[in-house]
């Protein structure tokens, strides 16, 4: 188990401040259900702290020009995903920075499931060693679908 200081930062507009969410978070990093369970639980907990901080629930992402939004299905797909792995788990940590300042890899096509077939495509982006999923609806609306770390 590792232990960081749990401080998650949200930037508004151009001024950073610190929300804490409590003194200290231990981030499990097994892979047993049990690892996965509470990892999924800090993953919920970032979204909730973000979204209380950023009532427009969107942030500006520079490469795009356009604001990228979280909605439910940000949330679910970032939690089945990222609670897989502690690296994926940390990533989320990060969530302003990836949107505002991840850059455009490549666009594609949505996968025929469910989950894809509500966006007509798919725009792979990059933030450091992070990638950001983000799908475009009919409307041209950019919504953040999943965040996952690259090994």
């Amino acid at each position: 188990m590792f232990f960081i200081n749990r401080k998650l930062f949200c930037i508004f507009a151009e001024q950073i401040t610190y929300v804490f969410m409590k003194e200290n978070l231990e981030i499990p990093t097994g892979t047993n259900k049990e690892d996965i369970k509470e990892r999924e639980k800090i993953i919920n907990d970032i979204y909730r702290k973000w979204s209380d901080n950023n009532p427009d629930k969107c942030i500006y992402n520079i490469d795009l020009q356009d604001f990228i939004y979280i909605r439910f299905d940000s949330i679910n797909e970032t939690v089945n995903k990222a609670a897989r792995t502690y690296t994926s788990t940390l990533a989320v940590f990060h969530l302003t920075e990836i949107l505002q300042n991840a850059t455009v890899v490549r666009y594609e096509r949505t996968k025929q499931n469910k989950n894809q077939s509500k966006y007509t495509q798919m725009i792979i982006m990059q933030w450091n060693n992070i990638k950001l999923t983000v799908g475009v609806k009919k409307d041209k609306m950019k919504i953040q679908y999943c965040i996952t770390a690259m090994s």
